[in-house]
Formats: structure tokens, C-alpha cells, sequence
């Protein structure tokens, strides 16, 4: 399209079952924000639209985990995600929830919109139902084998291994995740909305239209799911929680939530218009808007099938003009999972990093998995912050501002003539905004951001080669022109840093003094205007942009990720199935004493013996024991230990043993002496 009048930017909805993570962040809404702050900085006209997705099938289960009502498990994470949001810097014009009655009102009319013009398929099918739970099952309460992968852990919607999208009655070995049941089949009546029907229109809109302009995971994953051949999806549920199905025979059941969740778009961009006293409709309706969606790869086929099937078969709205999902991105190279804790919360890391909002910004964008999955650890992103934010970014203008206030005051100088090297820098600084631009445009985020700080990097070899601090000691003409250079460097740095650094930008702002209207520079007046800083200016007192993070503070997360390993380690050890049932009379035929191990020493040729001298009570006996890789001998003397000493005798490579030391494993897999703690508890005692 030609330049549009406005832009509509939604960024996916986030569950409300928990807070936000690093991989929430680096998929959808760090992208979002840093495209939103660019168009704005740009002059454009921006809705960008957020909210919480208050009707998933998540939610029901943790409300049912917890003992509470799901109306009380969005009310808690609503308010915790959209705090986090706003901490964090994420610059939504507005953050809705589809439980709000507007979104009720508008979703229920979508739907009866396309109901009239009888856009639906009516059928009762067989769906699958947990007897001992006495109700349907909707797809996320149904886990089971990917019939594509072979993963046995898929949802009955999607294969969250291979990112096939799934009905729960194509599952293999499907259970309940309700009761652990095997479900069963049963008919009930549902609306489908036929997408074969949508198959050569999307085949032209997307296949055709949008082969060059579209990233190539979307658009490849798109393509295979065209390719597979397209069929009706319901648009209902069996549930009590979610939007009732407003037209008659729909008693209980409600909207399917992937058709409930888009609409929030909409809805929550009624909400704002409303309060803004604006019409909603030319941010969803007018062809000269442009609708960018921003999410991850698993919801792709929802944004680029399902949705714009939707917004076709109701005729009135606008089509994305792209759909820029990322991939997803890892934590110290495992998937990051909010059931076993493996993930950085964003409320906790805004509580242990306050006012470091923009290293985690910088880092997820320097990491940003965009057209393949990537990996953050806590070792790159301290290394990124010292080596890159602080030694680059943050040194530049340190020295900038310092040297400035050492001068001259703090006002800047009026500058001599310009060398060549000044000149060349100048039009370099004259050249960014357009590099950036054309890099956010094609939604490269990372990129922009190296071009960024490619100019911070321009700034510091700039002061390293022209050494104002020791020309000033001999041409003090010269060394107002240099610093009158430097600061035009950092003035710009100010600006373009915003989508990005948005913290950081504020606060250089507030260094230089450019905080007001008046002196504030725009986007494009970098590139257009000759003078930035007008000389006679002052600025403001030096404030160090970035500290440096200690090898502690990293530890410490580390230390946080090994607990929650280890916690997740043991409950995940499988516990050996319990033994044939033995009598009473067969458990008092074991002789289990307390002994004393007294001597040490390693089997001769034989990794994992250990022959023990140990005495019973009954008389000190040498017993062969299998501890040689978890103990020394050394380790071992001493010990208090448990002994089956009526266990007929084994000759071990030579060696009679004469009793069994009783051990276990713990959730590392390292063996531990089940032993007696009380030091009163003399050799020979029986235990029974």
C-alpha cells in the first residue's frame, strides 16, 4: 500500500493463568513496542492495542488446581501482567481483558453477524468426554500422541514439538488431563466455520500476495497448513467459562476462545476510541490503515488463517498487512516452561534488576529469535551489558558529558572550522535514522538495534582518535569543535535510541537538557536539520547510563535456575513400583542392625567395591559394598550405618561378604547411607 494514514499494531493476548516471561517478551512485546515508539517518533497516527485473554482453557485449570474461581485467577494475573507491561515500558495505547463487557458485547455480535449470513456449519459430532469428570473435554484438557510427530505430550489443539495444528479427537492414546481417564466419544452439537471454503483466497492473499514481503517461518508454516488442505474448525465449546453462544440452541456452550481472542483486538480498540472520544472503525475498516499483528510462531495459524477467514466472512474489516512472528526463544539452552519454572519471570527480574528495565530490553533484541529459535543465558546477557551498554553506549556519553562540564561549564561550544573527519562524521550521524528506519520497517528489529549501537561505537572512536583531552592543551579552538561534534553524536543517540532504550533515552534526554518541547529533536530532523545542539546550550549534570552486573548477581540467577532443575529433577524420578506383598512373618526374618563402619579400602580391580570392616554389635565382619563411585574410603569410616546381617554369605572376587549396608539414591542419582542420626543408638540395636 502507499503510505498509510494510520497503523493498527496488536501484539498477541497473554493468558491469564500467570505472569509474563523473557519468552513472552522476546517473541511478541518487546517487537511491538519498539515498532509502536518508531511510528510514533515518525509522526504517525498508532493504535497500538494490547490485552489479557481472560476465556483460555488454562485458566479453567489453574482455577480448578487452586481451588478457586477462574474469575479470580484473571482478576490476580490481569493486574500482575498488565503492571509488569507498564513497568517494563511496553507503550500500549491500550491494555483491554476480554471478560470487559465490551468485548462480551462485541464478540457476541461478530459471531451472530456471521451466524445470520449463515457463514457456519451446524453439526453434532462425536467429541471426546471424561465420564468420571462428567463433562466434555476441550482441547487443552486433552493430552495424548502427535499423529505427525510421534510426541506424546501433544494438546488436543496443537503439537506444541512440531507446531501441527491438531483437532483432540486426531490424538493417539488421548487421556483427560482432568482425571487421567481414557475419554470417550459423544455426540454434541457445534458451529463450524468451514476454512475450506477460504482455501483459494488465502492461497491469493497470502501464498500469491505476500511471498516476498512476509518473513519466510510465517510464511512457510502458513503455506504447509494451505498445502495439507483446510477444514471447518469449531467455533464453540462444551464449557461454563467464556462468552455464551448467543443464539438459540448454544445453552451451554460458549465461543471457542481462539475465535473469542482475536476479536479482543477490536474490542479493546473500542474501548480506547471511546475514551479518546474517537471514531474505532477507520482502525479496522479503512484501506488506507495498515494492521500489523505481532506474535509468536504458535499462534500463526490462528492470525493467518483463522482470524483473517473470520474478518473476510464478515466483510467489513481490514486484512494484516503483515504478521511478523518470531520463534522461540530458550533459556540457558532448554525450552522455557512455566510448569517447571524454567523461565524468568518479568515481576521478579523488576524486582532484583530495578531501573535495568533496558538491559533486558537490549539483550532480548540483540538475542531476538526471528526467523529461528534462540537461546538466552545469564552469562551473555551480563557480558552485553558490560561489554556492549556500558563500555560502549553508556562510555560514550560519560566521557561526552564530563568532559563538557570540565570545559565549558556544561554549555556548549560554539564550534571552528570543520576537519574532514568532523564533516564526514556529521553526515554520518544525518545518515541513521534512515538506516534504522528501513530496518524496523522490515520488521529487523535486531538489526536496528546493531545499527544503533554502530553509531554509539562511531561516537567513542570519534572522541578516541581526536583526543579532546589532550588537545585542549594546545589548541583550545580545536577542541571546541570536537566536543560540539560529540554532542551532536549524543543528541541523536537521545532520539533513536527510544524505541529500544526507551529508560535510557529519558534519561540522556534529561542529561542534555532536551526534555522540553522546544528542544526536543525529531526522528527526521537528525537527518534534516544542520545543528542538533545549538552552541549555548546547557546541559545538565553527568549520570552514568548503565552500571556494570557482578559475577554475583549472575550467580545468584544461575543458582535460581539449578534449584528449580533439581526441584523438577525429583519430581520427575520415576519411583520403582512397589514389590510383591510379603507377610509379617517374612519381614521379621530380616536382621537389620546398627553398625559402625571401621575400616576402608578399595577392591583391587574393581571400579565400584568398597571392602568395609564394620562392626555389628554382633562382631566386626567384613561386607563388599557397591559405593566405590559415590564414596572414598576415607569418606566412609566412621559412618553410622544400616545392616542386613543375616544375608547368607557371597564370595565377591575373592572376598567373603557378610552382610548387605542399606543405601538409596537421592534426585541427582547419588547414593546416600540410610543410617541412624541419633549418636545414643548403640551398634547391634535391632531396627524393626
Amino acid at each position: 500500500m502507499n503510505k498509510p494514514k494510520r497503523y493498527t499494531i496488536t501484539s498477541a493476548l497473554p493468558y491469564t493463568n500467570g505472569p509474563i516471561h523473557i519468552g513472552h517478551l522476546a517473541g511478541v512485546y518487546v517487537p511491538a513496542d519498539i515498532y509502536a515508539r518508531y511510528l510514533r517518533l515518525t509522526g504517525n497516527d498508532v493504535a497500538f492495542i494490547g490485552g489479557s485473554d481472560e476465556h483460555g482453557v488454562p485458566i479453567t485449570i489453574k482455577a480448578k488446581n487452586e481451588g478457586v474461581s477462574p474469575q479470580d485467577v484473571v482478576d490476580k494475573y490481569h493486574a500482575i501482567i498488565k503492571q509488569s507491561f507498564k513497568e517494563f515500558g511496553i507503550s500500549f495505547d491500550n491494555y483491554s481483558r476480554t471478560s470487559a463487557k465490551i468485548h462480551h458485547e462485541t464478540a457476541s455480535e461478530f459471531f451472530k453477524t456471521l451466524y445470520d449470513k449463515g457463514d457456519f456449519i451446524e453439526e453434532v459430532t462425536a467429541q471426546l468426554y471424561d465420564e468420571k469428570a462428567n463433562q466434555f473435554l476441550a482441547d487443552r484438557f486433552v493430552t495424548g500422541t502427535c499423529p505427525k510427530c510421534g510426541n506424546e505430550e501433544a494438546y488436543g489443539d496443537q503439537c506444541e514439538k512440531c507446531g501441527t495444528s491438531l483437532n483432540a479427537t486426531d490424538l493417539i492414546n488421548p487421556k483427560s488431563a482432568l482425571t487421567g481417564n481414557v475419554p470417550t466419544l459423544k455426540e454434541t452439537k457445534h458451529w463450524f466455520l468451514p476454512l475450506d471454503r477460504y482455501e483459494s483466497f488465502l492461497k491469493e492473499w497470502i501464498l500469491e500476495g505476500h511471498k516476498k514481503d512476509w518473513k519466510p517461518n510465517v510464511y512457510g508454516q502458513v503455506k504447509s497448513w494451505i498445502d495439507d488442505g483446510l477444514r471447518p474448525r469449531a467455533v464453540t465449546r462444551d464449557l461454563d467459562w467464556g462468552i455464551p453462544v448467543p443464539v438459540e440452541g448454544g445453552e451451554g456452550k460458549v465461543l471457542y476462545v481462539w475465535f473469542d481472542a482475536p476479536i479482543g483486538y477490536i474490542s479493546s480498540t473500542k474501548e480506547w476510541a471511546k475514551e479518546k472520544g474517537i471514531d474505532w472503525e477507520p482502525y479496522w475498516k479503512s484501506n488506507d490503515t495498515k494492521l500489523v499483528h505481532f506474535i509468536g510462531k504458535d499462534n500463526i495459524v490462528f492470525h493467518c488463517i483463522i482470524f483473517p477467514a473470520m474478518l473476510k466472512a464478515e466483510g467489513s474489516y481490514i486484512l494484516p498487512e503483515n504478521v511478523p512472528a518470531n520463534e522461540f526463544l530458550n533459556l540457558e539452552g532448554n525450552k522455557l516452561s512455566t510448569s517447571k519454572n524454567w523461565a524468568v519471570w518479568l515481576p521478579d527480574y523488576l524486582k532484583e534488576f530495578p531501573g535495568q528495565q533496558d538491559v533486558l530490553r537490549y539483550v532480548l533484541t540483540a538475542n531476538a529469535p526471528e526467523t529461528k529459535d534462540n537461546d538466552f543465558t545469564w552469562k551473555d546477557f551480563q557480558a552485553r551489558n558490560n561489554n556492549e551498554l556500558v563500555a560502549i553506549f553508556g562510555n560514550f556519553i560519560n566521557r561526552v558529558v564530563v568532559l563538557t562540564k570540565k570545559y565549558y561549564d556544561g554549555i556548549i561550544p560554539a564550534p571552528n572550522t570543520f576537519s574532514e573527519v568532523d564533516q564526514e562524521t556529521l553526515a554520518a550521524v544525518k545518515a541513521y535514522p534512515g538506516v534504522l528506519s528501513s530496518s524496523i520497517e522490515r520488521y529487523r528489529f535486531r538489526e536496528a538495534q546493531q545499527e544503533l549501537m554502530n553509531l554509539a561505537r562511531l561516537g567513542n572512536k570519534y572522541l578516541a582518535d581526536e583526543e579532546p583531552w589532550k588537545v585542549i592543551k594546545v589548541d583550545e579552538a580545536r577542541t571546541q569543535t570536537i566536543m560540539y561534534v560529540a554532542l551532536q553524536i549524543a543528541s541523536a543517540l537521545a532520539t533513536l535510541s527510544e524505541p529500544f532504550l526507551p529508560f535510557t533515552s529519558a534519561k540522556l534526554k534529561s542529561i542534555l537538557n532536551i526534555t522540553s518541547s522546544a528542544a526536543e529533536i525529531s526522528w527526521d530532523g537528525i537527518s534534516s536539520k544542520e545543528i542538533l545542539l545549538p552552541s549555548g546550550h546547557k546541559i545538565g549534570e553527568a549520570e552514568l547510563l548503565f552500571s556494570k552486573i557482578e559475577d554475583e548477581t549472575i550467580q545468584y540467577q544461575l543458582d535460581k535456575l539449578e534449584a528449580s532443575k533439581k526441584v523438577n529433577e525429583a519430581a520427575n524420578k520415576a519411583v520403582e513400583p512397589q514389590k510383591e506383598t510379603i507377610t509379617f512373618d517374612d519381614f521379621t526374618k530380616l536382621d537389620i542392625r546398627v553398625g559402625t563402619v571401621l575400616e576402608a579400602e578399595k577392591m583391587p580391580k574393581a571400579k565400584k567395591l568398597l571392602v568395609l570392616k564394620v562392626d555389628t554389635g554382633l562382631d566386626v565382619r567384613t561386607i563388599v559394598s557397591g559405593i566405590a563411585e559415590s564414596f572414598s574410603p576415607e569418606e566412609v569410616v566412621g559412618k553410622r550405618v544400616t545392616v542386613l546381617v543375616n544375608l547368607a554369605p557371597r564370595e565377591l572376587r575373592g572376598v567373603e561378604s557378610q552382610g548387605m549396608i542399606l543405601m538409596t539414591e537421592n534426585a541427582d542419582g547419588k547414593l546416600v547411607f540410610v543410617n541412624p542420626d541419633d549418636a545414643n543408638v548403640a551398634n547391634g540395636l535391632q531396627i524393626s
